[in-house]
């Protein structure tokens, strides 16, 4: 099924950036792969959350909400690869989260031996993005899908934050990074995480793909992130 057309109508160009959902690796991720590659790693067996516990996080995250439209905060590789089904989307901003490469990857995007980082939402500042509404009766399925992607280990937390967008205030589901988990870089920095960055690569890509993706979103929507291109420049050179 292709995403209808009429979705793009407050972003028309970003037709044909938004990956299929059916096509994306991120809609039906092989957790038995994922396991075989942690174990082959040296990862203990609980490196991930259980299906049981992380559907637990997703129905107390959206009680009361599973009836109405919802929207999703997109800040890194939701905005040009969502896995997701949706009805709308808006250039949106968050007036109280920083987009932050606080998150450490030892699996998708890095190694054990050459960790990435991977963007997530940190308190202070602003982030420019895209929300995305999924209509309400696909919600369960769809957020189904968005629990596998973002909550398969440790590292984020589910919360909703107001977002502005130019038709009007909505309120989004988004990620933002746990500070109690171990996987979270809290003093790092931009050259060493530029570093990181420049080497990092898993089992899904390398971490310099990740951020050259990104940049080209940005660019794209003409959207402002003064250290995340920072950092982005930085991290070519290290290449």
């Amino acid at each position: 099924m292709k995403l209808d057309q009429k979705i793009f109508e407050h972003i028309p160009h970003l037709r044909d950036k938004i990956h299929e959902p059916e096509k994306s690796q991120f809609r039906n991720l092989d957790f038995e792969a994922l396991d075989q590659y942690a174990r082959e790693a040296g990862y203990p067996d609980n490196w991930r959350h259980k299906h049981a516990d992380r559907e637990d996080t997703r129905m107390q995250s959206l009680e009361g909400r599973m009836n109405d439209d919802l929207w999703v905060f997109a800040y890194g590789s939701l905005m040009w690869d969502p896995a997701f089904y949706f009805d709308e989307v808006r250039v949106a901003r968050s007036l109280e989260y920083q987009r932050s490469f606080c998150l450490r990857t030892e699996i998708g995007r890095g190694s054990p031996s050459h960790p990435g980082l991977m963007a997530a939402l940190d308190n202070g500042g602003k982030c420019e993005g895209l929300a995305f509404r999924i209509r309400a009766e696909n919600v369960d399925q769809e957020t189904e899908v968005i629990w596998k992607r973002e909550m398969i280990s440790y590292g984020y937390v589910p919360m909703f934050l107001p977002l502005e967008t130019e038709a009007g205030p909505v309120e989004a589901l988004a990620f933002a990074i746990d500070h109690s988990s171990d996987r979270y870089e809290r003093e790092l920095d931009i050259d060493d995480a530029a570093k990181m960055i420049a080497v990092g690569t898993g089992l899904i890509g390398s971490n310099i793909a990740y951020l050259d993706s990104l940049a080209d979103q940005l660019k794209l929507l003409g959207l402002s992130d003064d250290a995340f291109f920072k950092l982005h420049d930085l991290a070519r050179t290290y290449l």
